[in-house]
């Protein structure tokens, strides 16, 4: 498996496993109603504070899925006359969080700064300014450059949220995301995340200065009308926080592997784009080759990612791989073995 998110290896821990037996056996399957009716339970707070704590924010607020956090998140803080700048490679739940705003939005080019600041000179006079991006581009695997983000944010009088779905137990000394990989903690106003990617679960969080989490909390539809996350989930992410700050060793392993596996795939030619992450895309080219060579992979016994347009650009169509701290040495000698003998066959490399 080369083709998950479960970036620290914990979907199958024990103390996880035992820790959703209990809430199950505890609450039952799930709560049956939204967080303002009966839909919060202890942990559902607890969680919430421990995410505060482990954030270093003043407030966070959980969402039943990640898509849902930036889609309430943005539509519930942008409004009429406002702007948004958002990198063109950002996930789909940006874009429709944008959608639902009623604020304009403004794309800049991939990490592309200066088209950024073109972007926000050209709108200096929008009410308010919202610079939203990934901080790990789930494609590409590439880092956002938060550092000139943050200048032009400052610069311009905007404000900065940072989807941190992938990046979160992945970048930073603690775990914390991007804006901790780049020491800009206090320089971004909202980070989100993920339940599914590190946390082994499902569900989502936005963090942030109180007021304004207690004001998303209040007007976002995708919360008030959604049934709560269900107590297994739930208990999973408190099972993995703990895991994730006891254990740092699982984030070490991690990037062993990721520069092992980047070192390796360019010494056999293989084009990876600009990643820097334990996302690695393998650019293949045309669609139909791609899933040709991501087949072979299939019978091979990997099992892999197959990208093509609209995902990526027409042309650039690759194969993700994604990689977990618990692979072994052997596990990926076997991979980059697969991959070398594939790519000779059809003469990519």
């Amino acid at each position: 498996m080369i083709g998950s998110n479960n970036y620290l290896g914990l979907t199958d821990h024990p103390y996880v496993i035992e820790e959703i037996h209990k809430a199950v056996d505890k609450y039952g399957s799930g709560c049956t109603g939204s967080r303002f009716l009966n839909g919060t339970l202890d942990i559902h707070v607890k969680l919430e504070e421990e995410l505060a704590e482990f954030m270093q924010r003043q407030a966070v607020l959980m969402f039943s899925t990640g898509f849902q956090t930036n889609q309430g998140t943005i539509a519930t803080l942008v409004g009429k006359d406002d702007l948004i700048l958002g990198d063109r490679s950002n996930h789909a739940s940006i874009v429709d969080g944008c959608r639902l705003s009623f604020g304009e939005l403004r794309k800049y080019r991939h990490n592309d700064m200066a088209d950024l600041e073109r972007q926000l000179q050209r709108n200096h006079n929008a009410r308010g300014k919202l610079i939203v991006t990934d901080g790990v581009f789930s494609m590409e695997g590439d880092i956002a450059n938060l550092p000139c983000i943050v200048e032009l944010a400052q610069k311009h009088n905007a404000r900065i949220m940072v989807d941190d779905a992938h990046s979160i137990g992945v970048l930073g000394e603690n775990g914390r995301g991007t804006a901790e990989h780049h020491h800009l903690e206090d320089k971004v106003d909202l980070i989100m995340g993920t339940f599914s990617k590190s946390f082994a679960s499902i569900g989502g969080f936005i963090a942030g200065d109180e007021e304004v989490i207690h004001y998303i909390k209040h007007f976002s539809r995708a919360l008030i009308f959604s049934a709560s996350p269900p107590p297994a989930a739930v208990a999973a992410v408190r099972a993995t926080l703990k895991i994730l700050r006891a254990e740092p060793e699982r984030r070490r392993r991690l990037w062993e592997i990721t520069r092992r596996m980047h070192r390796e795939f360019k010494a056999m030619g293989y084009d990876i784009g600009t990643t820097e992450t334990p996302i690695v895309p393998v650019y293949i080219g045309e669609d139909m080759k791609t899933f040709a060579f991501w087949k072979a992979l299939t019978e091979a016994g990997l099992f892999t990612n197959p990208i093509i347009s609209p995902a990526v650009p027409p042309g650039r169509a690759l194969i993700r791989t994604s990689y977990t701290a618990t692979h072994t040495d052997s596990q990926l000698d076997r991979v980059l073995q697969t991959f070398h003998d594939i790519g000779k066959q059809f003469g990519i490399i």
